[in-house]
């Protein structure tokens, strides 16, 4: 009797187990579809292979504050090109596949190693929150991590697993459905590790696609930059030289 009991107990755990587990994917899924809905729709956002953004705000750097532009080019999880600065500075990142390179000023250096790796992390950390249905596939894995209030609105969270491994979080307005923040442990340039914390806000319509036109960020809890989108375009196609070793 006892031995029998046991079994029915045990069967019932496994059951439990398993049906919360499968309800905790369901959640997920749900999340990320209501989010790509609201997004514009998963028909529309998989069609984009490549997309470019324009911004301005500010940046603080060694505890000042100053102006600053920023445009942006994505192709994919593996390319990118990033322009910024403003009258007195100038940077540019670029990755092209598993190579790369940064240039400040006149100095120039090559991406290689970790760095590569580091890059294409601050790649999909970027590109997510923006069309989010590469999280479907790509390596990638999520699952639901509780509720939180970005702002003064009720968000649900989203645990994810990039394929390097590492993971972050992604939050999503729980009336909207749309992103509203993202915190992941990050590598700057010269090797250093920090929390970046961003949220985004005031979405706007591009051509059929919902995207935050207000992007705050933080690091390690510290006020880092603020920016407004001025301009999201799809491209159908890219100019090869986009991701060429600058000059």
């Amino acid at each position: 009797m006892r031995a029998l009991l046991g079994v029915v107990l045990a069967t019932t755990f496994v059951f439990a187990v398993t049906s919360s587990s499968q309800a905790g994917d369901s959640d997920a899924k749900s999340i990320v579809d209501k989010a790509i809905t609201a997004m514009g729709g998963a028909e529309k956002l998989a069609k984009i292979e490549a997309f470019s953004m324009k911004a301005k705000g500010t940046v603080v750097f060694n505890g000042n504050e100053s102006d600053t532009t920023t445009e942006m080019i994505f192709k994919g999880l593996d390319h990118y090109r990033r322009e910024f600065g403003n009258d007195q500075f100038h940077g540019v990142v670029v990755l092209d596949g598993n190579r790369g390179w940064r240039k400040f000023g006149d100095n120039s250096s090559t991406i290689e190693g970790d760095a590569v790796a580091n890059e294409k992390r601050n790649i999909y950390l970027s590109v997510i929150p923006i069309i989010l249905v590469p999280i479907k596939n790509n390596g990638f894995k999520y699952e639901a991590a509780g509720e939180e209030k970005v702002g003064d609105k009720p968000a649900v969270i989203l645990k994810v697993t990039g394929p390097d491994g590492k993971d972050f979080t992604l939050s999503f307005d729980k009336e909207s459905g749309l992103p509203v923040k993202q915190v992941a442990k990050v590598v700057g340039f010269q090797g250093q590790e920090y929390t970046l914390e961003s949220t985004f806000a005031d979405y706007k319509d591009f051509g059929g696609i919902k995207k935050a036109t207000k992007i705050q960020t933080k690091r390690d809890g510290e006020k880092f930059q603020d920016l407004e989108v001025t301009e999201f375009k799809v491209l159908d196609k890219v100019d090869p030289d986009a991701f060429a070793e600058p000059k």
